[in-house]
C-alpha cells in the first residue's frame, strides 16, 4: 500500500488532511500539521522547508493541503529524479482541486490524485501530455505493471513519437492483454518496447522493460552472516544474467525464519520472506536437487529450489548454487502485462 505523508498548515487544511486520513482507504497515511494548527493524532512541525528535508524520501507520496508555491519551494532542493522521487499532490485547503506536481507517472501522483479528486468530491488537475490525449504512457505501463524502465532517454522518444501520431511496437516474452492504440505489434516500427531479460534491441529506438517478477530461494547454515549471503546472491544472479532489481521476494524454510543473516539480508533489500514447512516443500512438484544431508536435516530433500517454485507459483530459472554455506536458486512468478492497469 502506498505511504502518504499528509501535511498541512492551517486550521482547515488539519480538518481536510483529517477527513483524507480517515477515509483514503487505498493508501497508509501519516500526518503531520503545523504546530499552531495541529491535533492529538498528529507530528508537528515548526518549518515547512525542515520537514520536507527529513522527510522526503520516506515515502511514497507527499500531500499537500496549502498553497502550490509553498509546496513547491519546499520540494525543490530534494528533487533529483523521476525514477526516484516520490509522488507529490497539493490539494488547496478547500478541497476543490487535487494537483499532482512531481512524478506524476512512474511515482503514482496522477493515479493517486484521481483517486482522491474521486474521495474529495474536487477536481484532479493532470497536466502530462499522454493523460490528457489517452495515449500510452511508457512511465505508467511500467510503473503500473511493476516493470524497470531502463533507459529513460528511449522513454521519452517512445512518449513524443506518440504524441506525434507515430505508432509504437512490442516485443514480449510474457503474453499481455488491452493492447493500447498506440502500440502496434508490426516489428518495422521506429520505436519499440522490449519487454525481458535479453539484451537485444528489436526496434531502433527499444526501451527495455524488466519485470520484477524473481523470487529467491535461499538455504543457508545456521548464523551465517548477511555479508555471506549477500555474495552468494549475486555471484549466482550474475552468472543466471538476472538483475538482482528483478527479484521481488525470498524464501526459505520455516526452521530459518529467525535466521538475522538472512533476515539482514531480505531488510537491505527490501524484500518479504517467506518460510514454508517442510512437508508444505515436499508437496511442491517439479524435477528438484536432491540432497540427502537436507532431508536428514531439515525434512525437506531442497530448500531454496523448492521454496523459490513455491513462493513464484512459476519455474524454475536458476538451479541450486551453493557458495560459503549459502545456497541459492530462483523461479519466475508468472506474468500478464496488462496495458489497461492502472497503479491504485
Amino acid at each position: 500500500m502506498v505511504r502518504a505523508a499528509l501535511i498541512s498548515l492551517t486550521e482547515k487544511g488539519k480538518e481536510l488532511s483529517l477527513r483524507i486520513a480517515q477515509t483514503a482507504d487505498f493508501i497508509s497515511t501519516e500526518r503531520f500539521c503545523l504546530r499552531s494548527h495541529s491535533d492529538f493524532g498528529s507530528r508537528c512541525f515548526e518549518d515547512t522547508a525542515g520537514l520536507i528535508s527529513h522527510i522526503f524520501h520516506r515515502y511514497d507520496a507527499l500531500v499537500f493541503v496549502c498553497a502550490c508555491g509553498i509546496a513547491v519551494r519546499s520540494i525543490a532542493p530534494h528533487i533529483q529524479s523521476k525514477t526516484s522521487d516520490p509522488a507529490v499532490i497539493v490539494i488547496d485547503e478547500g478541497g476543490s482541486f487535487v494537483i499532482p506536481v512531481l512524478s506524476g507517472h512512474l511515482g503514482g501522483a496522477n493515479a493517486l490524485a484521481l483517486r482522491l479528486g474521486s474521495l474529495l468530491g474536487a477536481q484532479a488537475v493532470i497536466t502530462t501530455a499522454t493523460d490528457i490525449g489517452g495515449h500510452f504512457s511508457p512511465d505508467s505501463f511500467a510503473a503500473a505493471n511493476g516493470l524497470i524502465i531502463t533507459d529513460m532517454y528511449a522513454a521519452k522518444e517512445i512518449a513524443a513519437a506518440v504524441l506525434d501520431g507515430e505508432k509504437t511496437g512490442i516485443v514480449s516474452e510474457y503474453g499481455y492483454v488491452g493492447l493500447h492504440r498506440d502500440i502496434s505489434e508490426d516489428k518495422d516500427c521506429r520505436t519499440g518496447l522490449y519487454i525481458g531479460s535479453k539484451d537485444i534491441k528489436p526496434f531502433p529506438v527499444t526501451l527495455r522493460l524488466l519485470p520484477k517478477n524473481i523470487v529467491l530461494g535461499i538455504g543457508c547454515k545456521r548464523g551465517i552472516e548477511c555479508e555471506t549471503i549477500e555474495k552468494a546472491v549475486v555471484s549466482a544472479l550474475k552468472k543466471a544474467h538476472i538483475p538482482i532489481e528483478c527479484v521481488i521476494a525470498a524464501a526459505t524454510a520455516d526452521i530459518k525464519a529467525n535466521e538475522q543473516g538472512l533476515l539482514s539480508f531480505c531488510k537491505k533489500y527490501g524484500l518479504k520472506l517467506h518460510t514454508y514447512t517442510a512437508q508444505e516443500l515436499m508437496e511442491v512438484k517439479g524435477s528438484f536437487t536432491v540432497s540427502d544431508f537436507v532431508r536428514a536435516v531439515t525434512g525437506a530433500d531442497n530448500i531454496c529450489e523448492r521454496s523459490a517454485v513455491k513462493c513464484s507459483g512459476g519455474e524454475l530459472i536458476l538451479r541450486k548454487i551453493a557458495a560459503d554455506g549459502v545456497t541459492v536458486a530462483a523461479a519466475e512468478k508468472p506474468l500478464i502485462l496488462d496495458f489497461e492497469r492502472k497503479i491504485l
